[in-house]
């Protein structure tokens, strides 16, 4: 397994917007090309919005992520949930490879 953190640091005043967009729309959308979240969070001492997910396989994880960037609803929802500016002002990734003791294996 292979799992990936994400960062994503919100410009000041837009976590309701993106929380509302990973609730209502991103989560659905990951399912169909096997984005699976492990955990989702938000920072007390940053504007930032962090998650994880795993995947069988680097290549895995590439191939979900080329496929959702790609997927006609994302790049509608995308379009109407920035109607107003940016609601993400940077994306940070991370890949993590579980230790052989790691309990995420």
């Amino acid at each position: 397994m292979v799992y990936e953190l994400r960062t994503y640091r919100i410009p000041e005043g837009k976590m309701p917007n993106i929380l509302s967009r990973f609730e209502n729309i991103t989560f659905g959308i990951f399912k169909k090309y096997g984005i699976e979240v492990v955990g989702f969070w938000t920072r007390s001492d940053a504007n930032e919005l962090v998650y994880i997910c795993r995947y069988e396989s680097e290549a895995a994880m590439e191939a979900a992520w080329d496929a959702f960037r790609a997927d006609p609803e994302w790049l509608k929802a995308k379009e109407e949930t920035e109607a107003n500016g940016p609601i993400v002002a940077e994306v940070l990734s991370d890949t993590l490879i579980p230790t052989s003791f790691s309990p995420m294996q």
